[in-house]
């Protein structure tokens, strides 16, 4: 169809007032415009800045969501935002596309196709972009101009919609918009943004929106490695201090006798070496966020004038006798069980008390379920742009390849393996124009710890538990730790129900009294598989 109809407008339009979230609106956008226009691939991407971000696809595999492309590296981008109109590019048009190797019906370089782009503008705002892509050359240069016009307004309006909405929901007030707009850049280069969609990442987001607008302390635990610093650059991001200064302590690299000056400052002749005054963390930050990292490696005697400098607002620099009011929201972090090391009497519980006022848990990567697809895709555009590779993709099987390990190292560690995947992929593919990941270059990624698979083979209604002899060396340790302790026996209850029950997940969910779609996510995050086979 080249002309869009009136019925499909009306009901667009309803749909669109009818849409529950965001995700369905621009959802039922997208299927509107394929159904108006026949393509293999269309894409909505927003607009910040200097970086196009794809918000909702079809067509595309999955992982492009994750994938934040810059526009100066991409002609067809670049061109795009630059018009005011739609551009249709020619079928055997020499720029390189963004999308070359990611279109789920094509496999390979995207040679002659058809390939449009219309910018979003809303009041004179460039929003974002909706591209068009189909396999079949020539394919839209019939489309009448008023049609594109019409696909372009409707899409800029939901697109500016489903931001008026977002901000309402996030309760975000803009009235620093243009402070805002000056520390985006800084923002960016830091990395500001919390890559997944996963169940357990939702929550997170939704905490971190919960209490952002607060002036609470905030204690964020969680492994190494799972992104405790970036949670922390997000709280003050969302934060009513945002335009204020961010301050990070690594506490762990503070020397002991050095730590009351860097925290609370000296004036000088306070001691040998204090040839000037200096102004501590806590004046730096004052007015914004203190962020102390590895909180639980301070020594007990500074702990006690940190609890001081909370507890009162108020700072005495070290050689001064006069103390000075501070005005700073603290976000500490640690990879440490404070409740433990309280009990240990390593660290004041007073301190741990003023600090886990809302404590966070970040989620162990193994736990965040599909999210290592988005996040490989964040990381696969990432390096792209480091060494300079005109188009790189990742295939399938290296998705599932990484989505199959628990990832000890967390989100650390799969940017590294992906970095390295990608140095061994271009080796393997000088003369290729597009490079693509496949498994051989993730290298071997082995099952560690108590995470070991247990399968249920089940052979004619016979079923046989085999456990990883992992699992039962650490079963039977006597002092294991309460996390371990009680994840395996979940993996020993889950497993000898679904046993009984034949492999028949719903009969094991009612006889553990929970859903379905639950106990499936449990036995996921366990490793716990039914394989069913006829002899």
């Amino acid at each position: 169809m080249n002309k869009i109809s009136s019925t499909a407008v009306i009901e667009l339009a309803l749909d669109l007032a009818t849409s529950l979230n965001t995700k369905d609106r621009l959802n039922r956008l997208l299927d509107t415009i394929r159904k108006t226009i026949t393509c293999d691939a269309v894409v909505l991407l927003s607009f910040h800045g200097d970086v196009l971000k794809p918000i909702a696809l079809q067509g595309l595999s999955r992982d492009t969501l994750g994938r934040r492309f810059y526009v100066d590296d991409h002609p067809r981008f670049l061109a795009i935002c630059q018009s005011k109109s739609p551009i249709r590019f020619a079928a055997n048009s020499p720029l390189p596309d963004p999308y070359d190797g990611l279109v789920t019906a094509h496999a390979g370089d995207l040679s002659v196709h058809s390939c449009m782009g219309l910018p979003l503008y809303y009041e004179d705002k460039l929003l974002g972009l909706l591209t068009i892509d189909s396999l079949t050359p020539h394919v839209f240069e019939n489309i009448e101009a008023r049609t594109l016009e019409v696909i372009s307004a409707i899409a800029a309006a939901t697109l500016n919609t489903a931001f008026l909405l977002d901000q309402l929901e996030n309760r975000a007030d803009h009235s620093q918009r243009v402070v805002a707009e000056l520390t985006e850049e800084a923002w960016k280069r830091d990395g500001g943004e919390l890559i997944g969609e996963s169940p357990i990442m939702l929550q997170l987001k939704q905490e971190l929106d919960i209490v952002a607008c607060s002036d609470f302390n905030i204690l964020i635990y969680g492994e190494t490695g799972v992104g405790k610093e970036l949670v922390a650059r997000t709280l003050h991001h969302k934060s009513l201090r945002h335009h204020g200064p961010m301050v990070y302590v690594n506490c762990a690299a503070l020397p002991e006798n050095l730590i009351e000056s860097e925290l609370f400052g000296h004036v000088k002749g306070a001691f040998t070496g204090a040839d000037k005054n200096r102004p501590g963390k806590f004046s730096l930050a004052n007015g914004g966020t203190l962020f102390l990292d590895e909180i639980g490696e301070l020594p007990l005697a500074s702990q006690s004038k940190i609890l001081r400098a909370i507890q009162s607002n108020e700072i005495q620099p070290v050689g001064q006798d006069d103390v000075e009011e501070v005005d700073v929201r603290i976000v500490a972090a640690t990879n440490r069980d404070l409740k433990e090391e309280v009990g240990e009497g390593r660290f004041r519980a007073d301190l741990y008390h003023r600090l886990s006022v809302y404590p966070i848990r970040v989620p162990r990567l193994y736990e965040r379920v599909g999210d290592v697809q988005l996040l490989a895709g964040y990381f696969v555009e990432q390096t792209r742009r480091k060494l300079g590779i005109t188009q790189l993709k990742i295939t399938e099987s290296a998705i599932a390849h990484l989505s199959q390990y628990n990832w000890p190292g967390n989100v650390r560690e799969l940017e590294h393996v992906v970095s390295r995947a990608t140095l061994k992929a271009r080796a393997r593919q000088r003369d290729k124009a597009i490079i693509s990941i496949d498994k051989v270059d993730c290298g071997t990624l082995k099952v560690i710890g108590f995470e070991a698979e247990s399968v249920l083979n089940i052979t004619d209604e016979k079923f046989t538990l085999v456990s990883s002899a992992s699992v039962q060396a650490l079963a039977q340790q006597p002092t294991q730790s309460l996390k371990v302790a009680i994840e395996s026996f979940q993996k020993q209850l889950i497993s000898q129900v679904l046993k009984e029950e034949g492999g028949n997940w719903a009969a094991a969910a009612r006889r553990l009294s929970t859903d379905r779609a639950n106990l499936n996510r449990i036995a996921k995050r366990l490793n716990i598989k039914v394989v069913k086979s006829v002899i």
